[in-house]
């Protein structure tokens, strides 16, 4: 799934495809991709004759910001927009078609089928499902070193899933969370309420490190990511331990680990991030090693 590098990357490409284009019509041929309104023509209805103005994000959710109304746009698994000339063939899997008055469609591929599209009001989708329980944007200026500790620092679970919980901070998904945490010397399994303030400060400038790099490498192509000019993106040329299982650390050499905690599968070094200790010196551990 593209998480918030991945979908920062699309926001800017659309952005520079679409803003200003002006809709003529709509095609849906998969009416569940349209969650809001719940009929697809009436969402053809509401969009003909718009101009997008902007193209913005929220965690993982695309906002594309027209005059009077606001799409709000999740890719899901396999999700992705592309530009084409109306002369174009249209592919399989391309469930909705923006028609745009100059003669080129931004087309909708999912061949998943699991993405979604919701119509609001200008601001009413801030208010309203699913974008109303999301978290700390952790690239926005208000994700700071204090709302962070603030927000996770008492709870007693382990800190990569408090991390991947979308209504703490959005968007982090699991390659940037390992990713994060290993630049942070922080052992997955971490107890977050065990934190000492030096390593929270670690922490947030790991994670907002990690993802300025991801955003600027045009996110990771792990299976099928691309942006919305099919584009590939190449932070995964610079992943330092996720999907790098068995092979050396690049700071101690030694093996990296491959365990599944919260289902999630999750890489770390077990040199450089250290497993904690409780007071009676016992390693606090509820990960399973993946095979």
């Amino acid at each position: 799934m593209p998480e918030l590098p991945e979908v920062e990357t699309v926001r800017r490409t659309l952005n520079e495809l679409v803003a200003g284009k002006t809709i003529d019509r709509v095609t849906v041929s998969l009416p569940r991709i349209i969650q809001r309104p719940a009929e697809p023509e009436q969402f053809a209805d509401l969009l003909a004759g718009r101009t997008i103005v902007t193209v913005e994000r929220r965690g993982k959710f695309l906002r594309l910001l027209l005059d009077g109304l606001t799409l709000v746009s999740h890719l899901r698994m396999e999700g992705r927009y592309g530009l084409y000339r109306s002369d174009e063939p249209v592919e399989k899997h391309t469930h909705v078609i923006f028609h745009f008055t100059d003669g080129t469609e931004l087309r909708y591929k999912d061949v998943r089928q699991f993405g979604t599209m919701h119509v609001f009001l200008p601001g009413e989708e801030l208010d309203s499902p699913p974008l109303n329980k999301l978290g700390l944007e952790p690239l926005d200026d208000s994700f700071t070193l204090e709302s962070l500790r603030r927000l996770l620092g008492r709870r007693p679970g382990p800190i990569k899933p408090l991390l991947l919980n979308q209504t703490y901070v959005v968007g982090l998904g699991n390659i940037y969370v390992d990713e994060a945490l290993f630049r942070a010397g922080i052992h997955p399994e971490r107890p977050a309420d065990s934190l000492e303030k030096d390593e929270w400060e670690r922490l947030f400038r790991a994670i907002r490190d990690t993802l300025g790099r991801a955003v600027e490498a045009g996110g990771s192509s792990i299976k099928s990511y691309v942006n919305g000019q099919g584009e590939m993106g190449m932070f995964q040329h610079s992943l330092l331990v996720y999907g790098r299982k068995n092979e050396p650390c690049s700071r101690c050499g030694s093996a990296i680990e491959k365990t599944v905690l919260g289902g999630r599968g999750t890489h770390y070094c077990h040199t450089c991030q250290p497993p904690f200790r409780g007071k009676k010196g016992a390693p606090q551990t509820g990960a399973r090693k993946a095979r």
